[in-house]
């Protein structure tokens, strides 16, 4: 008997738990989010110019100070990547979820699919390729376009306000601490979240594996993503699918019983 309705490849199983109103619809997206739009994930994130480096090496305070040129001409041709990339499917129905019902986001991701996709208000854990600000006052700066070939050492500007740092890139680097209003505001989202959608993520690194234990022990969670993510967590219904099938077919499932 075939596990597919109305709703394309939903499995019957997730089909009947999402058989209810849901007010407080969360979703928490990973790197796997945006992989679906061609966006390769931190780890494996790279092309022929930095292939000799591990990119968790690059993404510190001390390979900034130790050679600023490097790391950001790194963070340039990943900005200028995602420039070029267009919100898939997930990113799509994400959206679908927020202006119908409200749903929220949390995501790990640096990246600014969610909002091209029309999503308003997302938090981001890791902050973003877009928000550069300088590394000595904080002073926000603006952006130019990044340059159209990937450049291997790439000097940053100066800071137009202080006159002294440097723009760097405005992600939370290895070694840095999250933004606390960020990591707050996003815990009381789970916190008070009555159906959870874990999407494109392991959820076992910290602080977000913390913050999945969040949801109330009522509200159903539901983990959208091809590899096995933590199986000591308490999940309700695990999909080895893409964000960019999956979330349509659950954001479609949601809508017909709304």
């Amino acid at each position: 008997m075939s596990d597919k309705n109305e709703w394309g490849d939903l499995p019957t199983a997730l089909s009947q738990l999402l058989n209810r109103r849901f007010e407080h619809i969360v979703v928490f997206s990973g790197a796997g989010m945006s992989a679906d739009s061609g966006i390769p994930t931190f780890r494996s994130g790279s092309n022929g110019l930095w292939g000799e480096f591990d990119p968790q090496q690059l993404a510190t305070p001390d390979a900034w100070q130790r050679d600023k040129e490097t790391v950001w001409g790194w963070y340039e041709w990943r900005r200028g990547h995602v420039m070029a990339a267009t919100p898939n499917p997930g990113h799509v129905a994400v959206a679908r979820l927020q202006r119908e019902f409200g749903a929220q986001v949390v995501t790990q991701n640096v990246d600014d699919l969610h909002e091209r996709a029309g999503v308003q208000g997302a938090l981001h854990l890791h902050g973003s390729l877009f928000a550069a600000r300088c590394d000595r006052c904080g002073a926000r700066a603006t952006l130019n376009a990044p340059p159209p070939e990937a450049q291997r050492r790439l000097a940053p500007t100066t800071c137009a306000v202080c006159g002294k740092g440097s723009i760097r890139p405005g992600v939370v680097w290895f070694g840095e601490q999250l933004d606390d209003e960020v990591v707050n505001a996003a815990a009381q989202r789970i916190a008070d979240c009555d159906l959870l959608l874990i999407v494109g993520t392991s959820g076992v690194v910290y602080p977000a594996a913390g913050m999945v234990r969040l949801a109330p022990e009522d509200a159903v969670i539901v983990e959208i993503n091809p590899q096995p993510g933590d199986v000591a967590a308490r999940v309700d219904f695990r999909w080895q699918t893409t964000a960019a099938a999956g979330l349509p077919a659950v954001a479609a499932r949601l809508a017909a019983r709304h």
